[in-house]
C-alpha cells in the first residue's frame, strides 16, 4: 500500500497529520481506559461490601424462616408470602460515566409493612420478613452494581482493542510512512543538488 503513494511534500504532510492524529487518539483512549478501570474497580469494591452483608442477613433470615415453618407451618408462611405485593416503590435511570450509560436505582426505604393477621404467626417469621426486607434494598444495590460492572468491562474492552489497534498498527504504519517519504525527499533533494552543481560546473568550463 505504501509503495503506491507518491513521495511528495503533500503526501509527507497528509502522513503527519495522519499520524498525530492516531497518536492523539491513542492518548484519549488510554485516558478513558483508565478511567473506565477506576470506576469498575470501585463499583467491584463496593460489591464487595454488600454482599458480605446480605450474606449475614440472608443467613439470620433463612434461620428465623426455618423456625416459623416449623412453629405455624410451610403452608401458613406460604400464604403470607403470598400476600407480600410486588416492589415497585423504585425507578431506575441512567447515568453517563465516559460515555457509557450505566443504571441508576432510585428508591425510598419504608418500613416494613404488615401484610398478614398477627393472630396466625409468631416472632420467627416477623424476623425472617423483616431480614427479607432488608436483603430487598441490598439487592437493589446490587443489580445496580453487576450490571454497571458488566457495561465497564464490556466499554474497557472494546477500548482495549481500538488502542491496540493505534498502537500496533496505526501509529506504526502512519510512522513508517512518513519515514519511507522524508527519506525518498531526501534523496531526491540530494540529487537535485548534485545535478544543479554538476551543471554550475559544466557552465564555468
Amino acid at each position: 500500500m505504501q509503495e503506491n503513494i507518491a513521495p511528495t511534500k503533500a503526501n509527507l504532510m497528509t502522513a503527519q497529520v495522519a499520524l498525530n492524529f492516531s497518536k492523539k487518539g491513542y492518548e484519549l483512549l488510554d485516558k478513558k481506559r483508565n478511567v473506565l478501570i477506576r470506576e469498575m474497580m470501585s463499583f467491584m469494591d463496593r460489591a464487595k461490601g454488600i454482599q458480605q452483608k446480605m450474606q449475614e442477613i440472608f443467613k439470620e433470615a433463612y434461620e428465623a424462616l426455618i423456625m416459623a415453618n416449623i412453629t405455624i407451618g410451610i403452608n401458613e408462611v406460604n400464604e403470607v408470602a403470598e400476600s407480600i405485593p410486588q416492589a415497585t416503590e423504585f425507578t431506575i435511570l441512567t447515568q453517563s460515566i465516559m460515555g457509557v450509560e450505566i443504571p441508576q436505582i432510585n428508591y425510598e426505604k419504608r418500613e416494613l409493612e404488615p401484610y398478614y393477621s398477627f393472630y396466625h404467626t409468631n416472632t420467627a417469621l416477623d424476623v425472617a420478613l423483616q431480614k427479607f426486607h432488608q436483603v430487598k434494598y441490598l439487592l437493589y444495590e446490587l443489580a445496580e452494581i453487576e450490571d454497571s460492572v458488566y457495561k465497564l468491562a464490556t466499554e474497557i474492552k472494546r477500548t482495549q482493542k481500538r488502542t491496540n489497534a493505534l498502537k500496533n498498527i496505526q501509529i506504526p504504519k502512519y510512522e513508517a510512512l512518513v519515514k519511507m517519504i522524508s527519506e525518498m525527499l531526501e534523496e531526491k533533494e540530494r540529487e537535485d543538488f548534485f545535478r544543479l552543481k554538476v551543471l554550475k560546473k559544466k557552465k564555468l568550463r
